[in-house]
């Protein structure tokens, strides 16, 4: 991991950014614009001369946004068709619900591992709080991904889906998180087989002070800078949420769910990193679905940082792999109908 990050010199700690969450917005914008911009090109390069993924077939939907915006979907599929309906996954890729997006090759290529494992993978583009596709603050993102999965759902038959898993990692586990309690409050829990959440960053907590993160996440003082720091993620939570007025709110920052919105939730998998800052928030989330009686699975990837079984392809394939393959193996062990994980 060290010699894959030396190559693109992040092999030492992540420099602070040149402007602060106090900065004015416009300044805060400007920066996560360059910053996006560079973490695609990064993302771009950890993927080059990779293979293409054999027998998969792409296409885009674009559909209409409860903000009047469209929303491109981007599906990836098995070219053999199959007599069977197949596993679904939505995926919502990271970022921090700020920047990246999910027609970059990075994301692409993971759509085609997880299709090529037998299943039907869609890309959700949504809107960010920066960069690119920005700047739509919070609920922005949200709205988009809740408006995918109702469209998702209502077209299971056309899909041929015989279930349908939400899937991310960073903040777009924040977004699989936040869009299955936002269903579970309106009434559409239906619409959701499955939730596996990949390095979660769910907590807002990166400005508060060094006693207070030491009680609750020790790991976001112990991986400070490997790959990613607070400074930074200062600078992104301000944008998501502008004014600061949901730092409690789980629809904006899951980790903060209460007992009620986690009570009744389907199955979970919530993965964590052991060099990653946001590994305490994931696993505090796990003891809060555990505790709610949500049949939930943990996984812990040790030795590695933030986001590196997505990253790592060419570097660490059997880490990267193994994360596919337990992906797909979740999938399937969902029972659509009871609601609940079973042996197959």
């Amino acid at each position: 991991m060290v010699k894959a990050l030396a190559a693109h010199g992040l092999d030492s700690l992540a420099a602070p950014p040149p402007v602060s969450s106090k900065d004015p917005l416009e300044e805060r914008l400007k920066f996560l614009a360059t910053a996006e911009a560079g973490l695609e090109a990064l993302n771009a390069s950890l993927m080059e001369d990779l293979p293409p993924v054999s027998g998969i077939q792409q296409s885009i939907e674009t559909i209409r946004g409860v903000d009047s915006n469209d929303i491109v979907l981007y599906i990836h599929r098995p070219k053999v068709k199959s007599s069977n309906a197949l596993p679904g996954i939505l995926h919502f890729h990271g970022g921090g619900m700020a920047m990246l997006s999910t027609s970059g090759p990075m994301y692409s290529r993971w759509r085609d591992e997880l299709a090529a494992t037998g299943m039907v993978v869609i890309g959700v583009e949504f809107r960010n709080a920066a960069g690119v596709l920005g700047p739509h603050p919070f609920p922005a993102g949200l709205n988009d991904c809740t408006t995918a999965l109702e469209w998702t759902h209502a077209n299971r038959e056309s899909l041929g889906l015989s279930k349908l898993i939400l899937a991310g990692e960073s903040g777009g586990a924040n977004l699989a998180l936040a869009t299955t309690i936002k269903a579970k409050r309106e009434g559409r829990l239906d619409a959701i087989d499955g939730v596996y959440a990949l390095v979660p960053y769910i907590s807002g907590a990166y400005d508060w002070n060094y006693e207070d993160m030491a009680a609750e996440f020790p790991s976001l003082l112990e991986n400070d800078g490997y790959f990613v720091n607070n400074l930074m993620n200062k600078v992104a939570a301000s944008v998501y949420d502008p004014d600061g007025l949901n730092a409690n709110n789980p629809l904006c920052w899951p980790y903060w769910a209460t007992y009620h919105d986690l009570t009744g939730l389907p199955p979970h998998v919530i993965t964590v990193n052991e060099l990653d800052l946001y590994r305490d928030e994931g696993l505090g989330y796990y003891r809060k679905l555990a505790q709610a009686g949500v049949n939930v699975t943990g996984r812990n990837i040790i030795g590695v940082c933030h986001a590196a079984e997505l990253m790592f392809r060419k570097a660490m394939p059997d880490m990267y792999l193994s994360t596919i393959y337990d992906v797909n193996a979740f999938a399937k062990r969902i029972n659509r109908k009871a609601g609940e994980s079973v042996a197959t």
